[in-house]
């Protein structure tokens, strides 16, 4: 049967435009030269592109979104999605992580800062335990976390989350593309988090927001009815009968990381320094955990701990029960934020000077300008360290040596900087030395009175000798 396009009047046939649009893989200038120069079709581009837009080659037909009634005991779903809160007046990204029992409507929700396939293993594994049942089936967008690679009903699951469904009775399954439809339910409550747990709260912490999140997830919206009347947590009554019960036994997933213990004794992880007990230096193994730390060496554990709370960094921390070592982790960061504040703190125009300096600074080039510029404090008097200041301020010098020019040149002749003396620097781990670094700014006050007194009493005595040499 051969097609006529109404417009220009060409017959083709479907069956060829199939066959040549096969041959030539799906090009369609090289068809339109073949009908032209071999078939003797005189058809423009345009017209065959329409032809064949409108035949629908080369393209896959759209169906429509597969239709599953709610069986109990079926399914359930997961999804997640990004939201920017405010956390402490701050405002914070974080990713919401949500289980959802397609029959019963039941839930479970947790945030997260970053969300990647160790935190989903946690999460399913938290809230799976909590249900203490599971559906056969767990479906999901094509989320690369747990799919390999196709889409789909030709998804292929990663095999580490293929071995983790296993465990619990269930498997993943992948809508098809565009057909979000599919897990309607979660998506719902997704929409319900945004519209119902967010607006008008507050949280103080991530613990704080995730302690919140469980009481609305399994307290309150277990309880209130849907709009079709169901309550989930009586239809979770009925469904567990058709439900998976699940081990108590089941391990929660965890990942291994490698540590060196320094000569102080500590292991270094996400930013903080855990001790480990012993008198030797052994690389341990440190499993992680969604809530605890478990530090190995030869298989046996040394110390166990629970995860510091959401941006705690460069802490230390012992085992429960034990006081901290004496000793400070050797890469233990230092922070200048007390050095920063006392200097702000002595004048408005050290102020103004540290806002135009700093910006100027790297990372690790504030600290030490910090630090050098608060000892320079503590070397010369209040008055000299302010005038120094000030003409650095004037002219934008960034660089403290030259800062420390400009001190020596306001220097008299019989004020000189005390020249440098060795110091066995080792009294800086001294416990005492840390706890005292930084105690008050002794006072010059009384050595400025000093040298204005020696200043009068040298000119008074240069008055007096130019007048004897005048007479």
């Amino acid at each position: 049967m051969l097609i006529r396009d109404t417009r220009s009047k060409i017959q083709i046939d479907p069956e060829l435009l199939r066959r040549l649009y096969a041959d030539c893989d799906g090009w369609i200038q090289r068809v339109h030269e073949k009908l032209v120069e071999e078939e003797r079709i005189p058809v423009k581009y345009s017209t065959l592109t329409r032809i064949i837009r409108n035949l629908g080659i080369g393209k896959t037909a759209k169906t429509r979104c597969q239709k599953v009634p709610d069986v109990p005991g079926a399914e359930w779903q997961h999804d997640t999605s990004d939201y920017d809160v405010m956390i402490r007046d701050i405002l914070t990204k974080v990713t919401a992580s949500l289980m959802y029992l397609r029959y019963s409507k039941r839930r479970y929700l947790k945030f997260y800062r970053k969300f990647n396939r160790f935190k989903m293993k946690c999460f399913l594994h938290e809230g799976l335990m909590f249900w203490g049942y599971s559906a056969p089936e767990c479906i999901i967008d094509n989320t690369s976390l747990a799919r390999w690679y196709g889409t789909g009903k030709n998804a292929v699951m990663v095999p580490e989350m293929a071995a983790f469904a296993d465990q619990y009775g269930f498997k993943f399954v992948c809508h098809e593309v565009k057909h979000s439809d599919r897990k309607g339910g979660v998506e719902k409550g997704i929409c319900t988090v945004e519209t119902n747990f967010l607006p008008g709260r507050k949280f103080e912490s991530l613990e704080d927001m995730n302690r919140q999140a469980f009481e609305w997830a399994t307290v309150r919206m277990n309880n209130r009815p849907t709009d079709t009347g169901l309550i989930p947590a009586k239809a979770f009554e009925y469904e567990r009968s058709y439900l998976k019960k699940l081990s108590p036994f089941i391990p929660a997933p965890y990942q291994i990381d490698f540590r060196d213990t320094d000569q102080y004794g500590y292991a270094p992880f996400d930013g903080n320094y855990f001790w480990v007990p012993g008198t030797d230096r052994p690389e341990v193994e440190v499993l992680e955990y969604s809530d605890q730390l478990k530090i190995y060496q030869n298989r046996k554990c040394l110390a166990e701990y629970l995860l510091p709370a959401d941006g705690v960094k460069n802490q230390r921390f012992s085992p429960e029960g034990m006081p901290l070592p004496p000793y400070q982790p050797k890469n233990r960061k230092h922070p200048t934020t007390e050095e920063e504040k006392r200097l702000r703190a002595m004048s408005p125009t050290v102020n103004a000077y540290l806002d135009f300096a700093l910006k100027s600074q790297s990372a690790n080039g504030r600290h030490r300008f910090l630090r050098e510029l608060f000892v320079l404090s503590g070397r010369t008097t209040t008055s000299l360290f302010q005038k120094s200041v000030e003409r650095a301020l004037h002219y934008q010098i960034t660089s403290f040596k030259t800062l420390e020019r400009i001190a020596r040149l306001y220097l008299d002749e019989d004020a000189q900087i005390l020249p440098h003396v060795e110091v066995d620097e080792s009294f800086r781990e001294r416990e005492a030395y840390r706890e005292g670094s930084l105690t008050d700014a002794p006072d010059f006050s009384r050595y400025d009175k000093m040298l204005e007194d020696d200043n009068e009493a040298t000119e008074d005595a240069e008055g007096e000798k130019n007048e004897k040499d005048h007479e």
